[in-house]
């Protein structure tokens, strides 16, 4: 018998999705905007077609903005000076404007990383098990850096170091990847509880009703004798055995709680409706689950997230140390005090341009098969 289990998971994007690669792509000397696309440039054609013999010539090009080489006959996408072109465009066209890349392969085919797919569920599984165990938190439990300030915490949840880890005993892969044509342009903004909107955010991303296809393996000889005997002894091995269930209890919980954070905003109404649609689908079974990915999801999809809502003390000692806050914030304060949200423009009667809020970013249904 074997001692691990593969299976086929699907991932099926309800809203826009951005995993970003860290790069700023840079207005007019990355892409172009034309025609209601954008047209992202093939570095490497337009490094080439600037090898001349003239030396005067060379030294014009090479201060030449990409877009001033091309004439109005040179924008089809078919033509190998542009890598791909997406339906949409960011709307600043300022100098120096940027646009967030999306990650993908070398072949420019965007693909889902596993190891952003298991920091969500193991996100997830730490809610659940802080909730178990009923834990208190200390805030000396917490390590000065931010970006490990949940590590103490985690390793008494999960294990002492990464050998004893409950999550070593499952491998996410990476997904196919799939056709560049998959992405869009999103314009973000930051929407605070006043529904106020902040500054833009432009993105790659891709689209909604994207599948993504990868495999996941549950090592179950970890937890054999033959491990203990090795002095490996992984605890709560039916937390990965229960997985879609744990995470369809806290994706449900935090539907519930952002339901409740956009109703009183009255420009909100699509992002209501489609709260109130998923929070009918809290049970989906031991096959299925929701679950938020990638740029956007905000506080509570960190380690712990709305359980530190529960400890007022903490909560405010956690904001001050790590300087979470923005601006003036007072004892009792709401936090977060925003989201980041997709926007899209329409006119209204006057043939004026008005934004509307349109979804929150990185919702995903995640079905699993064991082969």
């Amino acid at each position: 018998m074997a001692d691990y289990t593969l299976y086929d998971v699907v991932l099926s994007l309800i809203t826009p999705l951005h995993i970003g690669n860290g790069r700023e792509l840079l207005y007019e000397y990355d892409y172009a905007i034309r025609d209601g696309r954008t047209w992202r440039f093939n570095e490497s054609v337009l490094l080439d077609a600037q090898v001349v013999d003239d030396l005067e010539m060379a030294r014009q090009l090479s201060v030449t903005k990409p877009v001033e080489l091309l004439q109005p006959a040179d924008f089809d996408s078919n033509n190998n000076v542009f890598r791909y072109v997406l339906k949409g465009m960011p709307r600043s066209r300022e100098a120096g404007a940027q646009l967030r890349e999306q990650f993908k392969n070398v072949f420019d085919q965007p693909y889902l990383p596993g190891s952003s797919l298991k920091g969500a569920l193991r996100t997830s599984l730490a809610w659940h098990a802080w909730k178990e165990r009923q834990s208190q938190l200390k805030i000396d439990q917490m390590t000065s850096n931010p970006k490990r300030a949940a590590q103490n915490i985690e390793q008494s949840l999960f294990g002492r170091n990464p050998n004893q880890d409950l999550l070593r005993a499952l491998h996410v892969g990476d997904s196919s990847p799939v056709s560049p044509e998959r992405m869009m342009i999103v314009n973000a903004r930051v929407l605070t509880r006043g529904g106020e909107l902040g500054s833009p955010i432009e993105l790659e991303a891709l689209r909604a009703d994207t599948q993504l296809k990868l495999t996941v393996k549950l090592d179950r000889a970890l937890f054999s004798e033959w491990a203990r005997q090795g002095e490996l002894r992984l605890s709560e091995r039916v937390w990965l055995e229960q997985l879609m269930q744990i995470v369809q209890t806290h994706s449900v919980h935090r539907i519930q709680r952002e339901l409740a954070w956009y109703k009183p905003i009255p420009n909100a109404i699509q992002l209501v409706e489609l709260y109130q649609q998923l929070s009918k689908t809290a049970r989906l079974g031991s096959q299925r689950c929701l679950i938020q990915l990638g740029w956007g999801t905000g506080w509570e999809s960190k380690t712990l997230g709305s359980h530190l809502s529960h400890t007022p003390n903490i909560l405010a000692q956690v904001i001050a140390n790590y300087r979470l806050a923005r601006g003036r914030r007072k004892e009792g304060d709401p936090f977060p005090k925003s989201r980041r949200v997709v926007v899209g423009f329409e006119r209204d009667a006057q043939g004026r341009t008005a934004e509307t809020l349109q979804a929150p970013l990185g919702w995903c249904l995640v079905e699993i098969q064991p082969r």
